[in-house]
């Protein structure tokens, strides 16, 4: 078939939006053009998808390509639809027979030699595919962060195991669900390193067990930060939903779970006293 149609995933803060890829080969002059407003880093994947696509030992077709990344409205970056433009163009060229292509999703930067690199931000897009129902194919990198989520995902490292995989040849190593429970024991900075403070320690008990907020005011040095830091540790653990939450925030940030930060844990952020409003909520 001349048409083909594949699903991807778009990164826009911690949500991830659907991406359709629709590839159509024409006769005409040789050309590969992509729409639907991708920005530099989508326009320059032509050239990665080629060389990864001849170096894979398949046919890259010297005819008309067009690529329609949809929705045309939303923004498209980075190195993500890499790996479902390839196996587009493969669907669209007749390289991968009668595959049915739309019970998967696929995401992931290809080198020139047909390796595939790991993105940045993908815990969205997992928790996002698991809840469409369909199987996300991930780069090996990302495989831990694909492990947090309970779903039907399989990570492959380079572009012929994942069509070996689609054409049912070599299935692909899944993501077997895991939560480390060596990330729950996380030492907190703790409450009894508190010596005196009772007013204020009192205050953090309150707010802990009511869910309340809670406001510190005082000059410099009397503690106000010192006290905040040790809340997470008489709070209750986050439950896997809340983590989850967490943990894509923390994802799309690009900090590593295990050394940035570790699974279960409360965050605490202490912003300098001179960060201006929009440097402290992002504008």
């Amino acid at each position: 078939m001349s048409l083909a149609t594949i699903y991807g995933r778009a990164r826009v803060g911690v949500a991830s939006p659907l991406v359709t890829v629709e590839t159509h080969i024409s006769n005409g002059l040789p050309s590969l053009n992509i729409v639907g407003l991708p920005e530099a880093a989508v326009r320059e994947s032509k050239d990665r998808v080629r060389s990864a696509i001849i170096n894979s030992r398949f046919e890259f077709p010297t005819r008309r390509i067009t690529i329609n990344l949809a929705p045309a409205d939303l923004p498209k970056e980075g190195g993500r639809y890499d790996l479902a433009i390839a196996i587009s163009i493969l669907a669209a060229s007749g390289q991968l027979g009668e595959v049915n292509l739309r019970a998967f999703e696929f995401i992931g930067e290809l080198a020139l030699s047909g390796d595939i690199r790991g993105v940045p931000g993908l815990l969205p897009s997992v928790i996002a595919c698991q809840q469409a129902g369909r199987q996300l194919i991930l780069p090996e990198d990302n495989q831990s962060e694909a492990a947090l989520v309970d779903g039907d995902s399989v990570f492959a490292s380079r572009l012929t195991q994942v069509t070996a995989h689609l054409l049912k040849l070599t299935p692909l190593s899944p993501c077997a669900h895991n939560l480390n429970e060596a990330d729950h024991l996380v030492e907190h900075r703790d409450m009894r390193d508190v010596k005196g403070q009772y007013q204020a320690r009192r205050a953090l008990e309150v707010a802990a067990a009511g869910g309340h907020n809670l406001l510190f005011i005082g000059p410099a040095g009397t503690g106000k930060t010192m006290l905040a830091s040790r809340l997470p540790s008489i709070m209750p653990a986050m439950t896997e939903a809340e983590a989850l939450t967490v943990a894509s925030v923390q994802s799309v940030a690009g900090r590593k779970m295990g050394t940035d930060w570790h699974w279960s844990e409360r965050p605490f952020r202490s912003p300098h006293h001179s960060c201006s409003a929009a440097a402290l909520v992002g504008g």
